[in-house]
């Protein structure tokens, strides 16, 4: 390694005085430290970007939902077609479909970009580091805006997009947590929600909204991205992907105190129609069987 006095980042292109040079590579400290995938050989510490594996049922029910999105769009056109003077009355329940699906989603990033708290370098660095780090090794071009939430002593986290801009919202609950036990819990989670973000799921299911007629199709395709994101917040922070289920089952102060291979087992013994049937209709997979998909693939 040699020092410069003066060059340009190899990867912001950004002029800076201190130049780390690695087999004439140059990146500033800041590149550096967000572990920029460019090959720098084997023995430097960079990280580079992760792989990570797509749930089978993902990809499969995304088939099912582009087949019958397909119909319904070719249907509805015909019916454009043929509709006469009826075509303007379609047209008006669509319009009203669509205004209202957007306003009430504008509702809710109004309601976030004016109560939550977006972090930021200067807002909780420490969190918001790790989210850009994690942004960086999925490839992400555009770090997502974060913000941190109350709601009433719920442990959650979720993603979404409105207007080709991605959000992710931590629930204050949860970033406690980070403050009490160390930040790799909240990694595991928000590496789980930009997990939604890599594979664009919120756009897929805009897109393939149709489908969402066909009885259970939508959920089932819900479950299995679940698998995935669960996959990716895994491999990008392996360490807290235990506690971060864990905290989701039996909250930030009692979930060291779970025996995983009990509460996998319960869940197993644990039979009969209401569970099932709820678990059909519900867009997450039950919280032991998660747990017990990543211990079946060497995950924890």
């Amino acid at each position: 390694m040699t020092l410069g006095k003066k060059d340009n980042c190899q990867d912001c292109k950004k002029s800076f005085n201190l130049v780390k040079r690695y087999k004439n590579t140059n990146l500033c400290e800041k590149c550096f430290g967000l572990g920029v995938n460019v090959n720098l050989g084997k023995n430097t510490n960079i990280s580079s970007r992760v792989n990570y594996q797509i749930h089978p049922k993902e990809n499969l029910y995304f088939k099912f939902r582009v087949f019958f999105s397909l119909i319904f769009y070719i249907v509805l056109f015909k019916l454009l077609i043929a509709a006469g003077p009826q075509l303007v009355i379609i047209k008006v329940y669509a319009i009203i479909i669509a205004v209202y699906i957007l306003f009430r989603h504008g509702l809710l990033i109004g309601y976030i970009k004016g109560n939550a708290i977006r972090l930021t370098p200067k807002q909780f660095p420490g969190i918001y580091k790790s989210a850009e780090i994690q942004s960086k090794k999925l490839g992400l071009h555009k770090i997502p805006s974060i913000y941190l939430m109350q709601a009433g002593g719920l442990l959650n986290a979720f993603a979404t997009r409105f207007f080709g801009r991605n959000y992710v919202v931590i629930y204050s609950e949860i970033l406690e947590t980070a403050y009490q036990k160390g930040n790799k819990a909240v990694d595991f989670i928000i590496g789980h929600e930009l997990g939604h973000i890599k594979r664009n799921h919120m756009t897929k299911n805009l897109l393939l909204f149709p489908s969402l007629f066909v009885p259970f199709l939508g959920a089932a395709y819900s479950r299995a991205c679940e698998y995935t994101c669960d996959r990716i917040g895994y491999v990008l922070c392996r360490e807290g992907s235990k506690t971060g289920m864990l905290i989701l089952a039996a909250g930030k102060h009692l979930h060291s105190n779970v025996n995983i291979d009990e509460y996998i087992f319960q869940s197993n013994k644990e039979t009969g129609f209401w569970k099932w049937f709820a678990e059909v209709l519900s867009s997450h997979p039950n919280l032991p069987k998660r747990l017990a998909e990543m211990k079946n693939n060497a995950r924890l």
